[in-house]
Parts: C-alpha cells; sequence; structure tokens
C-alpha cells in the first residue's frame, strides 16, 4: 500500500521505519525547516533509527495525493491548523488518515478524529492508532500491542490486516470515544507520576494508577463512551510505557518540573490537562488527580500542598 506519514519526530519515523519492514510504499513528509528532517535528509538517522532508502523522503506536502493512507504524527494542538490550512486546499478524497497522537484540543475539547472528519471530504476516514510501546524498544525489536479504531468497521479491520506484523500485535478497537479520550488522559497521569518520582514519593504510582483509571473511565462515560476503554490497551495499558519508563516525555517533564528543572521535549500531557479540565467542566464529572495537575501546570499551586488536598478529600467507598 501507498502510505505517507505526516511528521518526521521520533514516533512518526518509528512508524516510516516498521510499515517499510512490512513491505508498505513509505514516504515521510517533514517540513524542510525542521531539524529532524534535515538529519534524515543528510545522513537517513535522527539518532535512534536509520530510515532505509526504500522510504522516499519528502518536504512537499502535495506528495500525499499519492497516497492510500495519511497516517498523522503531529503536535495534537496543530492539528487543526494542518487539516483546514494545508490539507484541505489539497482537496483530498476517498482518504484513510490514521491519527498515532494522543491529545484534546483544549479550545474545543474536541477529539482529534472529530478534527479531521469535520476538516477534510466526507469520502475520507479516519482511524487512530493508539497504545503502549516507545520507539527505543521497538527499535531495539521488544515487540507490543496496540489497539486500532475507526467509526468504519471496514476501514478499521483494513488496517489491523496490513499493519499486524511479529513487532506489533493490533487489536480491534470498540469504542473510538473512550479510547482518544483514555489514551489522551494517559498522558496527565504520566506526568503526575513524573511528579511523584520527583518528591521521591514514586510508591504512590500504584495508587495513581488504580484512581486515575477510575476517573479516566468516569469521564468516558459522560461522554458516551464505554468506561471499560479506559481499562484497555489505550489508558491503562499505557501506563507502564509512561508511568514507569525512563523513556516517556510526560513522566520526565512531571519529574523535571517539581525540581524546577527546564524541559525541552514535547510533553503532550501538559495540553491535555488544560482540556480535560474544560471536559470535566463540561459533563460534571470529577477528575481529582487530573485537576490536581492542571492546578499545578496552569495556576501555580504547590505541588506538596495539592497533592495533600488529595488524601484530605472525604472518604469513600473504592467503587
Amino acid at each position: 500500500m501507498k502510505i505517507t506519514v505526516i511528521g518526521c519526530g521520533r514516533w512518526g519515523s518509528l512508524i516510516t521505519w516498521y510499515l517499510d519492514q512490512l513491505g508498505h510504499e513509505m514516504t515521510l513528509y517533514g517540513r524542510e525547516s525542521s531539524a529532524h528532517m534535515q538529519a534524515f535528509l543528510t545522513t537517513r538517522s535522527n539518532g535512534l533509527l536509520t530510515l532505509p532508502t526504500s522510504v522516499t523522503l519528502s518536504t512537499e506536502l502535495s506528495s500525499v495525493r499519492d497516497a492510500e493512507i495519511i497516517i498523522i504524527s503531529v503536535n495534537s494542538q496543530g492539528l487543526r491548523a494542518l487539516i483546514e490550512r494545508e490539507l484541505a486546499p489539497l482537496g483530498l478524497k476517498n482518504k484513510i488518515f490514521v491519527l498515532c497522537m494522543k491529545g484534546i484540543e483544549i479550545e474545543t475539547g474536541k477529539r482529534l478524529s472529530e478534527i479531521v472528519e469535520e476538516g477534510m471530504d466526507e469520502s475520507c476516514r479516519v482511524a487512530v492508532w493508539l497504545g503502549p510501546g516507545h520507539v527505543q524498544e521497538f527499535y531495539a525489536g521488544i515487540p507490543n500491542c496496540m489497539v486500532i479504531d475507526s467509526r468504519s468497521t471496514r476501514v478499521k479491520n483494513l488496517l489491523v490486516e496490513a499493519f499486524s506484523g511479529d513487532l506489533i500485535r493490533f487489536y480491534y478497537g470498540q469504542d473510538l470515544v473512550g479510547n482518544e479520550i483514555g489514551a489522551a488522559a494517559k498522558n496527565v497521569i504520566g506526568i503526575a507520576a513524573g511528579m511523584l518520582d520527583g518528591m521521591e514519593l514514586s510508591t504512590l504510582k500504584g495508587a495513581l494508577m488504580s484512581r486515575g483509571t477510575r476517573e479516566v473511565s468516569r469521564l468516558i462515560d459522560a461522554m458516551g463512551g464505554n468506561p471499560f476503554s479506559a481499562y484497555g490497551l489505550c489508558h491503562l495499558g499505557d501506563y507502564e510505557a509512561t508511568v514507569f519508563s525512563p523513556y516517556s516525555h510526560n513522566r520526565l517533564y512531571g519529574e523535571k518540573f517539581v525540581r524546577g528543572e527546564a524541559y525541552g521535549e514535547l510533553a503532550e500531557g501538559y495540553y491535555t490537562a488544560a482540556a480535560l479540565h474544560r471536559l470535566a467542566q463540561e459533563h460534571h464529572v470529577e477528575l481529582p488527580i487530573c485537576e490536581t495537575v492542571y492546578r499545578v501546570l496552569y495556576e501555580g499551586r504547590d505541588v506538596k500542598e495539592a497533592l495533600g488536598a488529595l488524601f484530605h478529600r472525604s472518604l469513600k467507598k473504592e467503587f
């Protein structure tokens, strides 16, 4: 299949490398101004992985016209601009868009698949590719399980069959709302885990995982999804790669934040915390852990004070 990946960061480049190994005709697009793209154009390597010569490198977005499948892996808050200002003017029809990114739009509270569906021709279909795993581990040959979901059963089946290999076992998603919300919220829990690490309270991460999943399940339920999706690969299944892994941007961001250290990489959970704050208010759902992260990051609340407030919430049954 002809596939173009938009976004030459570590995840977009890993996807390109992986799907090329499965025999697909791959093109990786990146802006000419991107340091990542310049590295690939010069050496075909970004320091983590090397792309074979069978992969086409492009700095022209119009190259997506030839693709059957367009995979997007960019900053979640930049998705709308990419869709409306750059892709929609190309007049694309009958394309399958696969979102390999996790987030919620802050300004609208919309899921990322909704943004693509609203901005592209109605003949196009949208899917999401979610779940645990890090570039460093996949490239080292360590396998994992992931999920693909879509409102189109045909598209979902096509992608699972086309993308499955020895390195990634895919499951068929059954709840697009729950999977997208759960995947995005996972990054906020990752920041909270990093904060616990930074305060040398890592033993609390067991409680964080349990209660964090519980509150996210409530939000999914309120938004019309299946609350059990929070316990699947999109959220709870991704915790090991986010809550504990040294490779997790979100966990490391939280750790450095409480230590007063700068962090220059993208941590999607920072933006998702603001989006979840909005959704919690709109749907009248309590998200105590996510709300605590929001108040620390956006309102400047002291981390220890905020954590203490969580412990002093009213006593209640676990379920």
